[in-house]
């Protein structure tokens, strides 16, 4: 049976923030006795780490759905839907897709029950939505199905860590938001071990000690997330005005800049690449916009680097510390040439309603869609001449709440990290208003609520 299997050494790797297989973990490995290594999510640009691997007698499968160089590692199977030569249907599954498909696979091929790779679909429908992969296809059927499969999971630790974050419904928001940032925080602040200990325990007791370590591990994320955010914002203001943001500092943890780069592209809309100073050595984390590729305008400039690999919108990369400034400047030179400035954020409207559609009911079907994520988003409503009842701010400032008024119909809105309309608005404005439309249930008492993503002045 598939539980059978020994797990060896866990190796933590994120690709897309400049990490391959580890040569100093590959010998450790060794040193264990391992036959067999297998990864997931990583090693498509492995060729010198498998080298090593097989000169120390040890196999290697590559499991990956990142994209491919010209020279493939040379080990005993590379599996990635990218490849030129793939026949499979299909290439745009995540990386803990393309390992359960070898589960699969593998299950077929030693005539077990379906039942020995499907019971995993709750892992892989996690990583699924985690990974920001397209929902479409048979990523759709992955997290569809394994969504159903996570809410009576009977993975203790997943069951404990769903528990403790205390939310009753299991959706693809809960998953992204829920789920994930307390899964990831392990890796980030170099405690991963803890998260495959959670998903491998049987016992109640350690599970809700390890569910408690992430929580921890996910708070101090967050503060760390903070104040390299705002050392970032710092040295931005003091940049020229290029079209690519590449800024580095010492002492940042290269496990947060990945998701600091995105914050900053989200708020200046432009690529940007955060790079960490450890000494000699430095890694780096970059974020995209759409119609830029970042993966390809890392490669043109790889002269400069010692590692690199990611995808269009995602990019990770080590370099020597001395080739910061050749590297920062290769960068902008190469975006410069891609005139991407005329690059202007765009927010798609599915459709536009008024109190007539303002129909619990109706709006409970657009459920019938999920679960939402990447090429599968929630529908984006218009909604014009909202009366302004109440405005207020929550957490600090950071969020919007509203209470808005067409005829006799009340609706409720939210906007995250929209604080600072309240000063624009005021009791009694007229608004239009630009988001998701949902029904917002608490107790016995139900509410349409619109989570905004953008307001104006109505004309």
């Amino acid at each position: 049976m598939i539980e059978e299997l020994k797990f060896g050494t866990y190796i933590p790797n994120r690709l897309d923030e400049g990490y391959g297989l580890n040569e100093d973990a590959i010998k450790e490995i060794a040193k264990e006795g391992y036959k067999l290594m297998i990864t997931v999510d990583c090693g498509i640009t492995a060729v010198n780490e498998v080298e090593l691997a097989k000169n120390l007698g040890i196999d290697v499968i590559i499991t990956d759905h990142h994209e491919v160089p010209e020279e493939l590692p040379k080990a005993i199977a590379v599996v990635d839907a990218k490849r030129k030569d793939n026949e499979y249907p299909f290439n745009q599954l995540a990386g803990c897709g393309v390992a359960f498909k070898l589960a699969q696979a593998l299950s077929m091929k030693l005539n077990l029950n379906e039942n020995e790779w499907l019971k995993y679909m709750d892992i892989a429908c996690i990583g699924t939505i985690s990974d920001i992969v397209p929902l479409i296809d048979e990523n759709r059927v992955i997290a569809k199905l394994g969504l159903k499969l996570v809410a009576v999971t009977r993975n203790i630790g997943l069951k404990t860590l769903i528990d403790t974050i205390g939310i009753k419904k299991i959706d693809s928001s809960f998953i992204s938001f829920g789920i994930s940032p307390r899964i990831n925080a392990c890796g980030r602040m170099g405690h991963q071990e803890d998260a495959l200990e959670l998903f491998l325990t049987n016992d109640p007791i350690e599970s809700r000690k390890l569910a408690g370590k992430l929580e921890e591990y996910n708070r101090q994320r967050q503060d760390v997330e903070k104040k390299i955010y705002n050392e970032a914002i710092e040295l931005i203001a003091k940049e020229k005005d290029d079209p690519c943001i590449v800024i580095g500092k010492e002492g940042w943890h290269h496990g947060v800049i990945g998701i600091v780069s995105s914050k900053v592209t989200e708020l200046t809309y432009k690529p940007s690449i955060l790079i960490c100073f450890e000494g000699e050595n430095s890694k780096g984390s970059g974020r995209s916009i759409p119609g830029f590729d970042l993966h390809d305008a890392v490669y043109h400039c790889r002269e400069y680097l010692t590692a690199s690999g990611g995808h269009s919108m995602a990019i990770g990369l080590s370099l020597k510390t001395e080739n910061y400034d050749a590297f920062k400047n290769a960068i902008i030179k190469y975006t410069k040439t891609k005139n991407i400035e005329n690059l202007e954020p765009e927010l798609l409207i599915d459709e536009e309603i008024n109190s007539s559609d303002i129909d619990i009911s109706s709006i409970d079907k657009i459920t019938l869609l999920e679960p939402f994520g990447e090429s599968n988003n929630m529908p984006v409503i218009l909604y014009k001449n909202l009366k302004i009842i109440s405005i207020r701010t929550l957490s600090d400032g950071k969020h919007l709440k509203l209470v808005l008024l067409d005829g006799n119909t009340y609706i409720d809105a939210i906007g995250f990290n929209m604080g600072e309309f309240a000063e624009k608005y005021q009791i009694g404005d007229k608004v239009d208003v630009v988001g998701n439309i949902s029904v917002n249930r608490f107790k016995d008492l139900e509410n349409v609520q619109i989570t905004l993503k953008d307001m104006r002045a109505s004309i």
